[in-house]
């Protein structure tokens, strides 16, 4: 615990001090943002913000995880997941600024590294770190035989689902990265609870990492607030979102993730809704999606929407780690 709170601090610390002067290099060095057209229209003033500033959020990261991990297997894994997804990220962020365009690395690509990069997690779940083929499901003290094939898709799913559901939420300043810090908090405060139980210090090291990713996200806070000095790009957010991924896997708590990480299913869900009901009613059901879009629509400011997920996003984190707490 102590530990994964010292690291905690250092990477907090480690982002706040390193900040301004990477900002300024993003600036001099013209790594800005690149807007969509078909956002909302008050997002056009945000053109040219420095990007890519998930770089500082892994260097921040790394360091601390190196100073405070015990290295373990597990923890390992969960960082490397974390990290895949941020160098998939980047790639994103530096086609999008080579070549000027708001679309980076397409889809297809996308996921095709994704896709490896779970058959590995999994193959290492499996055969290094005994991990069986079950799921937890929540509520219950009932565990889903998946089989081999059944597992691997659930990484995947997991994997690929949630990355990229922190990167539909990184559409407002400060959202994507407050919202990951809070169930970061959760997904740390399952990691004790199963070491505590099995005294496993490769699960507790995983304390570690979630201490470490969640305080850089808090650092990142600092400049990424309204208005943002700088954006985290898809090298924040996906890594992020690999990161809270990587966490579930390791502690078995895919299906609860669903729960605890609600805000994010919330906005990608939004997108799904928004794009099957244009195709089969010619109709949307928001104004705009992602979910928080939406609420810019309907002229809500920035900072309310803002502030009101981020509750949004601590009441499903609460409720699903209370919901494991009871039935663990």
């Amino acid at each position: 615990m102590l530990r994964a709170m010292a690291a905690s601090v250092l990477a907090m610390v480690l982002v706040l001090v390193a900040g301004p002067a990477f900002v300024r290099w993003l600036r001099r060095n013209e790594f800005g943002q690149t807007i969509r057209e078909e956002g909302p229209s008050g997002h056009r003033t945000k053109a040219g913000s420095p990007t890519m500033g998930g770089v500082l959020i892994w260097f921040a990261v790394v360091v601390a995880y190196l100073a405070f991990s015990r290295l373990s297997l597990a923890s390992l894994t969960v960082l490397a997941t974390a990290l895949g997804n941020a160098l998939i990220g980047f790639a994103d962020d530096w086609i999008k600024i080579v070549r000027r365009r708001s679309l980076g690395l397409s889809a297809r690509y996308k996921l095709a590294l994704q896709l490896l990069l779970s058959l590995a997690v999994g193959f290492v779940a499996l055969r290094f770190l005994g991990l069986d083929t079950r799921v937890d499901v929540p509520f219950t003290d009932y565990r889903l035989e998946l089989g081999t094939a059944g597992f691997y898709a659930l990484i995947f799913l997991t994997v690929a689902g949630f990355s990229n559901a922190v990167n539909l939420t990184d559409g407002l300043d400060g959202l994507a990265a407050g919202a990951s810090a809070i169930v970061l908090v959760a997904m740390a405060g399952i990691a004790f609870i199963i070491g505590r139980n099995t005294h496993d210090p490769g699960i507790s090291d995983l304390m570690v990492v979630a201490g470490c990713v969640g305080g850089a996200a808090l650092g990142f806070l600092w400049y990424n607030t309204f208005p943002a000095d700088v954006f985290m790009g898809d090298t924040g957010s996906l890594g992020l979102g690999g990161a809270i991924a990587g966490m579930a896997v390791l502690t078995r708590t895919e299906l609860a993730l669903l729960i605890i990480g609600g805000l994010f299913v919330l906005e990608a869900g939004s997108v799904a809704a928004q794009v099957a009901s244009y195709k089969l009613f010619r109709r949307r059901v928001l104004l705009m999606a992602p979910l928080h879009h939406h609420f810019e629509l309907k002229a809500w400011s920035e900072t309310k929407i803002i502030v009101r997920f981020w509750i949004v996003a601590a009441i499903f984190a609460g409720a699903g780690f209370a919901a494991y707490y009871a039935t663990f």
